[in-house]
């Protein structure tokens, strides 16, 4: 993110404040030591380098009651009507106390209300219509494999031509969310379209190559393909790129998948995050019974 002046949030911060350098510093080493994404370090860092900028002094130095009419502020700025600014503000304001061992400062920041909102997915021929969309080979491929998958965007831009193995049907997912490694089947559909795909493409390297330094793709230019094909379609639904995923799961589960196998195909770190699906999946009901019921009726079936 930068501004008008040619310099970063970060930067700037760091310009108003020196002594900001320091937390920078300090955030990364932690965020390193704990294993946390690059993209959680980067987010945690631009919204305290805004709210140093905004104050032009550490947070440790401002009042509570300059912090609470601040975060005010950000709750109810219309332009963001998630009020995405504002959760994420308090995030980072609580990893920086806690970081100094602020503890009761961070204690003391206003709770945040869990969204319950229900997954948006996807009907069958929805999926259809948005794969057909696209004019370009390689956006329909990419929307395909995401749903056929259940990526996160950031595991699709990470995903090398190595990573998929055509014989084995797999695809590996290298040190994604929370630094694990996974394994997840290839579609044979999907298969057959990504050959077709790489002989008329020929990328290097990386599975989806883009107009990053280091040559791939972007998470944003995927979200654009979405965007852009949705326009395309009949489609009303307010959906997203992540929306594939969703769907995926909900999918999976509607076809009879357990739910343990589901949270280790998805990536999840706790069960309880996959559970969510089972909310929205329309899956075939069975009237409550007693195992002794079918015990015999097995057996007498194959008599």
């Amino acid at each position: 993110m930068r501004k008008k002046t040619g310099l970063t949030v970060v930067e700037q911060a760091i310009k108003v404040v020196p002594s900001f350098q320091r937390v920078v510093t300090k955030l990364e080493q932690q965020v390193a030591i704990r294993g946390q994404s690059n993209s959680t370090l980067n987010n945690y860092i631009r919204r305290i380098a805004l709210f140093v900028i905004h104050f032009e002094k550490l947070p440790e130095y401002i009042e509570e009651d300059e912090i609470i009419e601040y975060l005010a502020s950000l709750a109810r700025d219309p332009k963001s009507p998630s009020r995405s600014s504002f959760k994420h503000m308090v995030y980072g304001l609580r990893y920086y106390y806690r970081l100094l061992g602020m503890n009761k400062q961070a204690i003391a920041l206003p709770s945040l209300r869990q969204d319950t909102k229900l997954p948006v997915i996807l009907n069958r021929s929805e999926l259809r219509e948005l794969f057909s969309a696209p004019k370009l080979l390689k956006q329909s491929i990419v929307l395909a494999l995401i749903y056929s998958a259940g990526l996160r965007g950031q595991e699709v831009i990470n995903l090398k031509i190595s990573d998929v193995d055509f014989e084995r049907k797999t695809i590996h997912i290298r040190q994604s969310k929370y630094k694990k490694d996974r394994i997840i089947p290839l579609s044979p559909a999907m298969a057959i379209g990504l050959i077709k795909y790489l002989n008329a493409e020929n990328p290097h390297i990386w599975l989806f190559n883009g107009k990053e330094p280091d040559g791939r793709y972007s998470v944003r230019g995927l979200s654009w393909v979405m965007r852009e094909n949705l326009k395309k379609t009949s489609i009303t639904k307010d959906v997203s790129l992540h929306t594939l995923r969703h769907t995926y799961a909900t999918h999976l589960l509607e076809e009879g998948i357990n739910i343990v196998t589901l949270k280790e195909l998805l990536g999840h770190a706790d069960i309880t995050t996959t559970m969510i699906y089972l909310h929205v999946a329309q899956c075939e009901l069975i009237k409550p019974h007693s195992p002794l019921d079918t015990l015999y009726k097995q057996r007498d079936n194959k008599v």
